[in-house]
């Protein structure tokens, strides 16, 4: 059955959109786990740090995450120490990257069932996607 996968005749008989709802189920059901391990990890490894709440002084900047979180390339090598707040962003980054393998499983589908139309329409759509997430405005 695997070895004619790439057939139109397997995505005849197959309903695509439930293997894309269960690409989306799978995608946010894997970042819930990922999340909730590094949501434990981190409150271990946090144990009786109190955080601070108080207003930002006049003048200074929200810093928000440290800057190790904020690149795909600094967050991994903390997840493989297992680091709970890197481990939190990694289940951040599967769940935003759900939608767009989606988008690419479904460009990929239509190229299988030769629907050129579409299949231009979603890696437009795919293109606008990845464009935005690397060169968006901060």
């Amino acid at each position: 059955m695997m070895n004619n996968i790439f057939t139109k005749e397997f995505w005849a008989e197959k309903d695509v959109e439930l293997y894309i709802g269960k690409l989306l189920r799978y995608g946010v059901l894997l970042s819930c786990a990922i999340t909730l391990v590094g949501g434990a990890l981190y409150i271990y490894q946090h144990q009786g740090i109190v955080p601070d709440y108080s207003p930002i002084p006049s003048g200074e900047e929200f810093t928000g995450v440290a800057a190790y979180l904020r690149e795909l390339t600094t967050i991994w090598p903390r997840v493989l120490q297992l680091d709970g707040a890197a481990i939190i962003q990694l289940g951040v980054i599967v769940l935003i990257a759900t939608p767009v393998v989606r988008v690419a499983f479904s460009a990929i589908a239509f190229l299988i069932e030769k629907d050129y139309l579409y299949v231009v329409i979603t890696l437009i759509v795919l293109a606008i996607i990845l464009l935005n997430m690397v060169f968006g405005f901060h």
